[in-house]
């Protein structure tokens, strides 16, 4: 196997261009890549769409500001693909303010966007959201009697997703519920780039322990 080149955050960073729809993977910061999200706050790369479940924890009261949070702040996120943003104010304050498109997806549906990005599929067919703001400008069809909604697949220009382990060669493990968005994102983007807690040799990973397969994978930074 071939190794993968093993940069820093800061390296990582510049990878992201304006403009790029960026994945990051995470649940409320739980397995998103702390170190290379610093590092692109720090850059101020403007203008990105953000696809995420969540915009993370902004309580600068309390000195919780984790994941994405400190990009929102900076306001690097021209358009916003997410579930959910009730546990960062400065989402909800730009969202009515319409500083910021906010598109609020339910959480099952995001995940099967970006997993059918990942598949090669045009979409997926789904009934949430009939009947509600959700349907707004979308197709309907009926199959089989039953009414879905189009959902258009999800896809990204760079992937930033976090692992527990990794092989040089770029096989990766994820911790439990850390692996949340991790393995969809890590199919459905052009440029996958892994931080990874533990960077280990080639074959000192079970390959059937690996959940994403070294051939997704680009670039590996040690956390």
């Amino acid at each position: 196997m071939i190794e993968k080149p093993v940069i820093n955050a800061a390296e990582a960073a510049k990878m992201v261009n304006e403009g790029d729809v960026v994945h990051v993977g995470g649940f409320l910061a739980c397995g998103s890549p702390l170190g290379i999200l610093a590092a692109l706050a720090a850059r101020g790369t403007k203008n990105l769409t953000l696809v995420c479940n969540d915009t993370a924890v902004l309580d600068e009261k309390n000195g919780r500001v984790t994941g994405v949070a400190p990009l929102v702040k900076n306001r690097q996120f021209r358009k916003m693909i997410i579930s959910h943003i009730g546990t960062n104010p400065e989402s909800q304050r730009q969202m009515n303010a319409g500083e910021t498109e906010v598109v609020l997806v339910p959480q099952g549906t995001l995940a099967e966007r970006v997993r059918a990005a990942g598949c090669g599929l045009g979409g997926i067919l789904t009934a949430t959201g009939l009947g509600t703001e959700v349907q707004e400008g979308k197709q309907v069809v009926q199959v089989q009697g039953r009414t879905f909604l189009v959902e258009e697949a999800l896809p990204g220009d760079v992937a930033l997703i976090k692992a527990r382990k990794a092989d040089k060669a770029g096989n990766l493990v994820y911790s439990k519920t850390a692996r949340n968005f991790n393995p969809l994102m890590a199919m459905a983007c052009k440029t996958v780039i892994v931080e990874a807690e533990e960077i280990v040799n080639i074959g000192e990973i079970d390959p059937d322990q690996v959940h994403t397969p070294s051939i997704l994978v680009d670039y590996l930074v040690k956390a």
